[in-house]
């Protein structure tokens, strides 16, 4: 098999038909799989599948069992030389896939690949990034970020000084849409469950990183994303307290930070 797409969907039916439907235009005649696995999964979800997509692997689980964990189960079923993880909100455009495997395929020391995600109004999300230091999770939660100095770290984490149009090394790239070599994912392994949500991917990139594999943004491949941040739904002191979100934010970034201490 040379293509395997993990989708991972969490209650959002409507996108993931859509995801799915973009997939069908954007793998241009290329032998793929396509698995599904659905946390917290609805029978509305379910009997869409069923009807509309007979040829999907549809994974259902009862409990949502974390980000990582339900990426992991993909990555075992999983049979392709390449393995793409999308999240269900993204929407793949015709012929990225075949540019990415193309481009993994003229380039054997990379590890990771990310595509270039937009939003709906064609501007380009932040999808890259430099490594995270504690500073810049201090001041993306507080308002250290108002400062020039949070300004000066947080423009350094999300690349601020890359205009995200030109191929790029990076120390990390965004979870909600991934191509990974199998022989680098044999080599590094799959990602750490420590993580029920956030950090997973930051994590994974520097773990290829450390095994010498390279991680790389390619802006010729394009998709999008509807991309809503579950841990910033309100703002300042609100957010903190009574967004669960941002504490599953927060611990993640402790587990991350102490495992890479």
């Amino acid at each position: 098999m040379k293509l395997s797409i993990i989708i991972t969907h969490y209650k959002t039916p409507e996108l993931l038909n859509l995801c799915l439907k973009s997939v069908k235009e954007a793998v241009c005649g290329l032998e793929h799989e396509i698995l599904v696995l659905d946390s917290e999964a609805q029978d509305e979800t379910e009997e869409m599948i069923k009807s509309h997509w007979p040829n999907v692997r549809f994974f259902p689980f009862k409990k949502n069992t974390g980000y990582a964990k339900i990426v992991n189960i993909g990555l075992r079923e999983a049979t392709g030389e390449y393995r793409l993880i999308l999240n269900a909100d993204i929407l793949a455009e015709k012929e990225s896939l075949k540019k990415m495997i193309d481009y993994l395929a003229a380039n054997h020391k990379i590890g990771l690949l990310g595509p270039q995600l937009l939003n709906f109004n064609g501007t380009i999300q932040e999808s890259c990034f430099r490594l995270y230091r504690l500073w810049t999770i201090i001041c993306r939660r507080t308002l250290l970020g108002r400062t020039k100095w949070g300004e000066k770290e947080l423009a350094r984490f999300t690349m601020k000084d890359f205009d995200r149009q030109s191929i790029r090394e990076v120390d990390s790239l965004m979870g909600a849409a991934l191509m990974v070599r199998r022989q680098a994912l044999e080599e590094v392994g799959l990602m750490d469950e420590r993580f029920f949500l956030y950090f997973e991917d930051t994590d994974w990139c520097r773990r290829f990183l450390a095994k010498g594999w390279r991680v790389v943004y390619l802006p010729e491949a394009k998709m999008h994303h509807y991309h809503g941040r579950l841990s910033k739904k309100t703002s300042g002191l609100a957010d903190l307290f009574f967004n669960k979100y941002t504490w599953i934010h927060i611990a993640s970034a402790i587990k991350y930070f102490w495992k890479w201490r």
